[in-house]
């Protein structure tokens, strides 16, 4: 991402930095180079290199008992705590699905992993990182008060991958994709939508018709979607508090998806930030960076999966949240009833 600093300059710059507290992210983006080399330049000094692939990462963590799972875009940050158990390996699409962490993983974006120890006002905070290509962030995995900190020096050993240079190479970032529509297709889309029997088959037949998400809710119409005024998330979410449902909540990027599964307790908006701050769960959102948001349905073997989904400007996906059905515990049918009182607003029109 550049290449006029010198890891030593990297380290200087970092450490002239006047907010010293600032996160790796943000002293990242002041030196304009990527988290993963802010990281890199520091191997040997509190950082080593490890093995990024999952298939390696996640077994291994496994031995740290309870930690914080986070998982962010620009636009949204998901941290979970819980531990790593029940890890599917998958060529294409891994899965961790633990009582707590609930992941789905894609492999070819663990690219670079990183062991961290950094020095802070209450100690020392460790942490395991993987980065995509481009050096952005796709998980991170945080110690706790109550993990098992005696294994922290053999899960780093075992998973070291000896490389102590100081220099990363990154490639480009990839822009989010720009909504993709095809209205000469529209019919195809609603017959096609009509006959889903799984959420997972959406973005199937988007392909197939070389749409994308955002651009399939832009031209499918009633009853499919509905376009909705970005107040609406903070509606949403006011809503399911007081209604005291359970919900899923998704936020992914390019490599990994983190869910959570429950209730909302706390909302505490700091700023551009909405903040779900409860024991075990915390979602920091930019409400500034919420574009568009759409309610929509889709039909399933167990009935219709009605989701409130937010982008940003790009077309990106910052959320999306659906009611949780579980046996005896069946929050859709009020969580249908919070989606259908957010207000509307008027859809982005489509031209070819």
């Amino acid at each position: 991402m550049t290449d006029h600093l010198t890891p030593a300059e990297i380290r200087t710059e970092a450490r002239a930095e006047p907010r010293l507290r600032m996160r790796e992210r943000d002293i990242a983006d002041q030196l304009a180079i990527s988290e993963a080399e802010l990281l890199a330049a520091h191997t040997g000094r509190g950082v080593t290199r490890i093995a990024a692939h999952p298939d390696l990462l996640i077994p291994a963590v496994e031995a740290l008992g309870e930690v914080m799972a986070l998982t962010r875009t620009p636009s949204a940050v998901h941290e979970k705590v819980g531990r790593y158990e029940n890890y599917h390996p998958g060529a294409h699409a891994a899965m961790v699905l633990a009582e707590d962490i609930d992941l789905r993983i894609f492999p070819k974006h663990w690219v670079h992993g990183f062991a961290v120890e950094k020095q802070t006002d209450s100690g020392t905070r460790r942490s395991l990182q993987v980065f995509d290509a481009a050096g952005d962030a796709v998980h991170k995995i945080f110690l706790l008060e109550g993990s098992r900190a005696q294994a922290w020096g053999h899960v780093v050993e075992a998973l070291a991958n000896g490389d102590t240079s100081e220099a990363l190479t990154v490639d480009a970032r990839t822009p989010p994709e720009a909504p993709k529509a095809d209205l000469d297709k529209r019919d195809i889309l609603q017959k096609e939508w009509r006959r889903l029997t799984d959420t997972h088959q959406f973005l199937r037949l988007c392909s197939k018709l070389k749409m994308n998400r955002l651009g399939a809710y832009r031209i499918a119409g009633a009853p499919f979607v509905r376009a909705l005024a970005p107040t609406a998330v903070d509606a949403m979410l006011s809503a399911v508090r007081e209604a005291g449902i359970e919900i899923m909540l998704f936020v992914g990027n390019r490599g990994c998806i983190q869910i959570h599964s429950g209730k909302v307790g706390t909302l505490k908006p700091m700023g551009p930030w909405q903040n779900i701050l409860d024991p075990g769960f915390n979602l920091h959102l930019r409400g500034d960076h919420v574009a568009e948001v759409w309610a929509v349905e889709k039909p399933t073997q167990r009935g219709p999966a009605v989701s409130v989904e937010a982008f940003d400007k790009q077309g990106a996906l910052i959320f999306q949240v659906f009611g949780l059905g579980k046996e005896g515990r069946d929050s859709r049918p009020e969580w249908g009833r919070i989606v259908s009182s957010l207000e509307t607003r008027e859809a982005v029109q489509v031209t070819q």
